[in-house]
């Protein structure tokens, strides 16, 4: 992917922040806020940020398509889109929604293109924070303009991330509960993996594990993660891939060594 398109949707996804996700924000009616599904919150605001960023990614990369979150809603069809013929747009119009329509942070907006090749790019956008993070296949892992390098493995008890055990299974729930006294902190997270990926990649915490792993919560993430040394896999270690079959369960971490000691201490 050329500069110039990367520099193009990094200020499409700002434009679209400036203009229809913030200023929504705490100024949201409640017949704008509704449910999708149980417990699946949606806003106007998300349904009209993703319709400016599909027109607008639509417009930058003519013979693409799009795979949005609000979309996939409407029409769960959309997903065998990815991995098709056509360079495709993953869209998140505004991850942790929950957050966002609570007048709270943290919330963000992620685009990742996916080619022929798998993951070539990836955009995860916090407004509130004015950051966004990059990835280019191959070409490194960006924070605004700062590149991110690897940094040597941190032992077990510095270890710091994010495991959400409320939505796991039974067995999951458990191991995670008695293993976080095997590292050195272990939150519930920020209802938005977005954030907890620009978390990772900046060096804020080493590890991050979900249970829900639909395309647009991840894609993005995955690719920063991979471009700044990291590692996302499945819970039985097989590599996370981008596919219309979204899975549960994924790792990501800072490097292989933090991978293979949170696995040990966090996964049955």
């Amino acid at each position: 992917m050329d500069a110039q398109l990367g520099g193009q949707v990094s200020a499409l996804v700002r434009h679209v922040a400036a203009t229809v996700v913030l200023p929504s924000y705490r100024h949201l009616q409640a017949s704008e806020i509704g449910e999708k599904g149980p417990g699946e919150v949606v806003t106007v605001a998300d349904r009209r940020s993703e319709e400016a960023l599909t027109a607008g990614l639509l417009d930058l990369l003519p013979g693409s398509v799009v795979v949005g979150e609000e979309a996939y809603a409407a029409d769960s069809g959309l997903l065998t889109r990815i991995g098709g013929p056509a360079p495709t747009w993953i869209v998140d119009p505004i991850d942790g929604t929950a957050n966002y329509a609570d007048g709270n942070g943290p919330f963000c907006l992620m685009v990742a293109l996916i080619d022929e090749t798998g993951p070539a790019a990836a955009w995860i956008y916090d407004p509130i924070a004015d950051e966004m993070g990059h990835a280019v296949a191959g070409g490194g892992t960006y924070l605004d303009d700062r590149r991110i390098e690897p940094t040597a493995p941190l032992s077990p008890e510095q270890l710091r991330g994010v495991a959400p055990a409320t939505y796991y299974p039974a067995d999951l729930k458990a191991k995670v509960e008695n293993g976080t006294v095997r590292l050195g902190s272990v939150t519930n997270g920020q209802r938005c993996a977005g954030r907890e990926y620009l978390d990772l990649v900046g060096g804020k915490q080493q590890f991050a594990m979900f249970w829900r792993t639909w395309p647009w919560d991840h894609a993005p993430g995955a690719l920063l993660v991979r471009e700044a040394g990291g590692v996302t896999r499945r819970l039985d270690g097989r590599p996370y891939l981008v596919t219309p079959d979204p899975g549960e369960g994924l790792l990501a971490t800072i490097d292989e060594p933090t991978w293979q000691t949170v696995a040990g201490a966090l996964i049955p």
